[in-house]
């Protein structure tokens, strides 16, 4: 079957696994999977709509001489910020070089020196140079064109352009299939495991870095099956997101500090001067730096003149072509950049295997909570990371028992969402810094929406009522009411406590009026 073909029809869907979404979490399962027939489920035509094409940095493994998966474990953990699970971290550091061979295997680009060796870039908080990079800045591109080449070329993967609506659950509550809309019918596809790998919720925010379909879909999805959603409050603001006043905001990779660019002000004075780890410290401290700069009314530039600025073109080819799109030489003139909405830490809740809390539910790369990212992703774990749960999922549904006869979600069909309103919200009160008064108030302004069945809204009231309820800063979730951290725990979120605490912010609100 030609994988690119439409299937607008319901499939049999007793050994069949739906993947929603195909960005590399997606397309690395559906590749895992084989030969069990997969459905690959896509909002866009294969290649297209993924924020895995956007990427720019690349993949960090432990490829160098002076390097150890238990070094690139230890960075990772570092950089969780008490969150991350050491266990976690050290197996997916340990899949690290195998999952480059892999791509390597497919056929994927990777840059290479002179010897012939991979070409390892240095990002911040990492202790050594191990970012494995395709065609400069293009990495995330290239290996997205890479799997889906291997995608179209596998039998077993066929692809159908829709829209998930709703999941199927069987008359044990298990995940049993997708409701969905095709070229304007309604859609149902059983299955003997759904695996959600959706991305994460960056366009839920004014200033972000991710395409416009990333708003939390599956996220959405997992709560009104009653899945358990983790560390919701944890949005990762890249801090160098170029500031032309495009939207989604092109992105200043983090590698270009690594190659010796500096975040200055208008005057040229050092932004992180006198800050551990100055223009390479974690991605949360360079974020807030540069917002508390610009809200003492400072603009702020990453400066790559000089020999940097020599070489863009050919070492860092994508944002050469950003800025040249924008009017900026960055030879000549630094770069405007501020923080920018990039990745989301939390997610659906999964065990080792990327199982989810409800049966038959899997979740693989941003949309899933793995433990590898705790408080603060370090940077270039993300791609890793799906890779390295793609083959442990495949292996967990063999063993998953055929669900019984799919019934499908009553609410699947959703109301029309004031997104623009939505992310207004969350840019103002949920956004780099945040406060009681201000999550309370995103927290009353989401709920309506949220409960009338916006899955927009919902994801961001979730992810709101977890800031609320973390009384502390940690990682990228800063406080300024609560600068201090408490004890290391996680939050847990699910449809039933997110409506609870709205209601209970609804009601103080009325008490307050009433006084």
């Amino acid at each position: 079957m030609n994988a690119h073909a439409p299937l607008c029809f319901a499939l049999p869907g007793a050994d069949r696994v739906v993947v929603v979404g195909a960005g590399i979490a997606g397309l690395a399962t559906a590749l895992r999977l084989a030969p069990r027939p997969v459905t690959l489920v896509t909002a866009s035509p294969l290649g297209l709509g993924t924020a895995t094409g956007w990427a720019q940095g690349g993949i960090a493994a432990a490829m160098g001489a002076d390097d150890a998966p238990a070094l690139h474990a230890s960075d990772t953990v570092s950089a969780g910020a008490g969150l991350t699970e050491p266990d976690v971290a050290t197996r997916v550091a340990q899949a690290g070089p195998d999952l480059i061979d892999w791509l390597v295997g497919l056929g994927a680009p990777f840059d290479r020196d002179a010897a012939g060796a991979l070409a390892l870039g240095l990002e911040a908080a990492h202790s050594r140079r191990r970012i494995v990079r395709a065609g400069g800045d293009s990495t995330g591109r290239l290996v997205l064109e890479t799997l889906v080449r291997a995608a179209v070329a596998t039998p077993s993967i066929s692809v159908l352009v829709a829209s998930v609506r709703g999941l199927m659950r069987d008359t044990h509550g298990a995940v049993a299939g997708v409701v969905c809309d095709c070229d304007g019918a309604r859609v149902r596809l059983p299955a003997r495991a759904v695996v959600l790998a959706t991305g994460g919720i960056g366009a839920l925010y004014v200033s972000t870095t991710n395409p416009r379909g990333a708003t939390g879909r599956g996220l959405a999805l997992a709560a009104r099956v009653g899945a358990t959603l983790r560390d919701m409050e944890f949005v990762q603001f890249h801090p160098t997101a170029i500031a032309v006043g495009a939207d989604p905001m092109p992105l200043a990779t983090e590698a270009l500090r690594g190659e010796g660019a500096r975040l200055i002000d208008a005057d040229g004075t050092p932004i992180m001067a006198g800050i551990a780890g100055g223009d390479l410290a974690p991605r949360d401290v360079v974020a807030r730096a540069i917002f508390q700069a610009q809200g003492r009314g400072a603009s702020v530039f990453l400066d790559c003149r000089g020999a940097l600025g020599a070489r863009m073109v050919t070492r860092f080819p994508t944002v050469a072509g950003l800025c040249a799109e924008a009017g900026i030489d960055p030879q000549r003139r630094p770069i405007p950049v501020r923080p920018a909405a990039h990745y989301h830490m939390g997610g659906v809740r999964v065990d080792a295997n990327g199982a989810a809390t409800v049966p038959g539910l899997f979740a693989c790369g941003e949309v899933a909570s793995t433990g590898l990212h705790g408080a603060n992703r370090l940077a270039s774990n993300s791609l890793l990371e799906a890779m390295a749960f793609a083959p442990r999922i495949a292996e967990a549904i063999s063993a998953v028992p055929v669900p019984g006869f799919a019934i499908p979600d009553p609410d699947s069909a959703r109301p029309a969402t004031d997104l623009a309103a939505i992310r207004t919200v969350m840019e103002r009160q949920v956004g780099v810094v945040r406060d009681a008064d201000g999550l309370t108030e995103a927290v009353r302004q989401l709920a309506p929406a949220a409960q009338a069945g916006c899955d927009a809204a919902l994801t961001g009231l979730m992810v709101a009522t977890a800031a609320l309820s973390r009384r502390e800063s940690r990682g990228a979730h800063w406080r300024s009411d609560h600068p201090e951290q408490a004890p290391a725990r996680h939050t847990e979120t699910t449809l039933a406590g997110a409506f609870a605490m709205a209601e209970a912010v609804q009601l103080s609100r009325a008490l307050v009026v009433d006084a």
